[in-house]
C-alpha cells in the first residue's frame, strides 16, 4: 500500500522539530526525519502509530551534510505520494553579537548554511523529485519576527530569516505547479534556543531582559502547542494565502 503523504522535517531532535514530527506520525504518513542528534523517541512513536520513519543524521551547517541529505532524499523518497510536505525547521540563533565582535567567520557561514542554504536546497530537491507528479506539495520555512524587525545582537541571526522570507517570496513568484509555501515566524517557544539567549550578555544582546523576564513569567509557548497550531495550519486552505505569516495570526 503507498504512503498517503510524505512529510520531511529538519531539526527534529528536539524543541519544536521534535514535536513536530511526533505529531505527524500516523498511518498514512512517512516522514523523513533530519538532525544532527537521533531521536530514539520518534522510531518507538512510529511503531505505535503504524507509520514509516525514515531518520538521517546529518550536520546541515555544512555544504557535505547538505549534500548528503539531498542524496539520501533524492533515493529515497516514494514518488506516489498524494500530499508531500516539506518543514525547513532547523536553524541557529549563534552567533550573538554586536557588528563590531562579528569576527567568527565559521560561526557566521555555519548559520548561513543551516538558516538559509540548507532550506533552499532541500526545496530544489523536493521539487526536483514531485515535479512529474500530480501530487499537491507544500513547503513550510520556519522563520522569525527577527527577519521582519531589526534586533542588537541578531545582525547575522536576522538576516539568514530575512533571507529565508526572500526565497520564500521568490519561490511562490516562480509559480511551480500544485506548490503552496509560505515562511512562519512560530512565536517566542520554551526550547533549547531559547536557552542559548538566556546565557547571552547584555553587551552583545541589549534584549537579554526581556527574554529572562518571558521566561520568568512563563510567557514562552510550548513546542507542543505551537507544534499542533502550525500543522494545522499547514494542512488548512488558508496555507500559501500570506507568504510572510506568522502563527500567532490564527491562535
Amino acid at each position: 500500500m503507498s504512503t498517503q503523504r510524505v512529510v520531511i522535517i529538519t531539526g527534529t531532535s528536539k524543541g519544536l522539530g521534535a514535536a513536530m514530527a511526533q505529531q505527524v506520525l500516523d498511518a498514512n504518513t512517512t516522514l523523513f526525519a533530519i538532525a544532527r542528534r537521533d531521536n530514539p523517541s520518534l522510531a518507538a512513536l512510529a511503531d505505535q502509530q503504524g507509520a514509516t520513519l525514515h531518520a538521517l543524521q546529518a550536520d546541515l551547517s555544512s555544504a557535505e551534510g547538505v549534500q548528503a541529505t539531498q542524496e539520501w532524499l533524492q533515493h529515497a523518497l516514494p514518488r506516489t505520494a498524494q500530499h508531500y510536505w516539506l518543514i525547513n525547521n532547523a536553524g541557529t540563533v549563534e552567533p550573538i553579537a554586536q557588528a563590531n565582535q562579528l569576527n567568527d567567520a565559521m560561526a557566521i557561514q555555519h548559520a548561513l548554511q543551516l538558516n538559509v542554504g540548507s532550506a533552499i536546497a532541500l526545496c530544489a530537491t523536493l521539487l526536483a523529485a514531485t515535479d512529474a507528479s500530480a501530487a499537491e506539495r507544500r513547503i513550510l520555512n520556519i522563520s522569525s519576527g527577527a527577519g521582519r524587525r531589526s534586533v542588537a545582537g541578531w545582525g547575522v541571526y536576522g538576516a539568514t530569516k530575512a533571507a529565508l522570507d526572500f526565497y520564500t517570496q521568490t519561490l511562490a513568484m516562480e509559480n511551480h505547479p500544485r506548490l503552496r509555501c509560505a515562511s512562519l515566524a512560530p512565536g517566542v517557544i520554551d526550547s533549547p534556543m531559547q536557552s542559548v539567549i538566556r546565557q547571552q550578555k547584555v553587551s552583545d544582546f541589549p534584549d537579554l531582559q526581556r527574554f529572562l523576564n518571558l521566561h520568568a513569567e512563563q510567557q514562552l509557548s510550548s513546542p507542543e502547542e505551537t507544534a499542533a497550531h502550525i500543522l494545522r495550519h499547514m494542512g488548512s486552505d488558508l496555507f500559501g494565502s500570506t507568504l510572510l505569516d506568522d502563527i500567532r495570526r490564527y491562535l
